[in-house]
């Protein structure tokens, strides 16, 4: 396993970066995304996590300054794509995300997922590899080993935690929202601005009644294709194009982490061509936006697409 302190330092000089908020109609309603840095000569495309948004996006866009234009949408379901009906799943999310990049014009695309946006990263190379120049995994998208006897349902209420909880939950006013987050596991020591914006931008409503933006029945339908034996093991039979996976140490509750290193070594053991690299001192959700983990995955976006360039570097 590589550690990410041998990859080469993050990049980061504070510049602006550009940003804007588009929508594409899509199958079921209209499909919020988020784009950073328009019109450059290459393009990530961002997947998001399980119950959470584009803007979990915001420091990565940064990181990668001027060489990526970064496209995030909100997953149906979430965001600003809350009220995009289903049917929901990965093939949907990746037929969504076609449509997005045709909208902008946009052909080829280094894709990146985030957790559960890992397997909407897979599903869509899986889908369409003329689109995809390299994928990027942050803590996802390996299918998860399953508990015997036990519902996926069951599992991933239980992996997901406050985060499941927070759906069915209402909030007086933001700061109440905000109090609920600092007070979260993996964001006690991980609060900065970009968390705060992620936050803010999920909540909508009027208070006091103000709630998540994620709808449970999306997550639902979603968490059941990303353990092993389920759609999400397929696209590892038939995508070829280069892959990185980016494993945090630390997981959801800042604690055990989602993927155990031996299961990951023994899944890198028949994938020799897939790198698994450890971010020092991150958890799930500061991997990607704690501004050093936001630089690690900028860095593996970079090296994930252009190997043979980043090694003479």
């Amino acid at each position: 396993m590589i550690n990410a302190d041998q990859l080469r330092d993050g990049w980061r000089t504070g510049r602006a970066v550009t940003y804007s908020l588009e929508r594409v109609p899509v199958i079921g309603g209209t499909l919020a995304a988020g784009i950073w840095n328009p019109g450059l000569k290459s393009t990530v495309l961002a997947f998001h996590g399980i119950t959470a948004s584009h803007v979990s996006w915001r420091a990565v866009a940064r990181a990668l300054e001027s060489t990526r234009t970064l496209v995030a949408p909100d997953l149906r379901g979430r965001g600003g794509s809350r009220d995009v009906a289903g049917p929901f799943g990965m093939a949907r999310h990746a037929e969504d995300a076609v449509v997005l990049l045709d909208s902008i014009g946009v052909d080829r695309v280094d894709v990146v997922g985030h957790s559960m946006g890992g397997f909407v990263a897979m599903r869509f190379a899986a889908k369409y590899p003329e689109r995809v120049v390299s994928v990027t995994l942050v803590d996802g998208g390996i299918p998860l080993p399953l508990p015997a006897d036990i519902p996926i349902e069951d599992v991933m209420k239980a992996a997901l935690g406050p985060a499941i909880a927070r759906l069915g939950m209402t909030y007086p006013t933001r700061a109440s929202y905000r109090d609920f987050w600092r007070a979260h596991p993996a964001f006690v020591d991980e609060w900065n601005d970009d968390v705060e914006a992620y936050v803010d931008y999920d909540l909508v409503g009027e208070a006091p009644n103000l709630r998540s933006s994620a709808s449970g029945a999306a997550v639902m339908a979603d968490a059941v294709e990303q353990g092993v034996g389920t759609v999400a093991d397929e696209p590892w039979h038939v995508v070829t194009t280069p892959i990185m996976f980016l494993r945090a140490p630390r997981g959801l509750l800042n604690g055990a982490p989602l993927y155990d290193a031996a299961y990951l070594a023994d899944f890198a053991g028949a994938l020799p061509n897939v790198p698994i690299v450890e971010v020092p001192d991150v958890n799930h959700y500061s991997i990607l936006m704690n501004p050093r983990g936001a630089d690690a995955v900028a860095d593996a976006i970079r090296r994930t697409a252009n190997p043979e360039q980043e090694a003479q570097q």
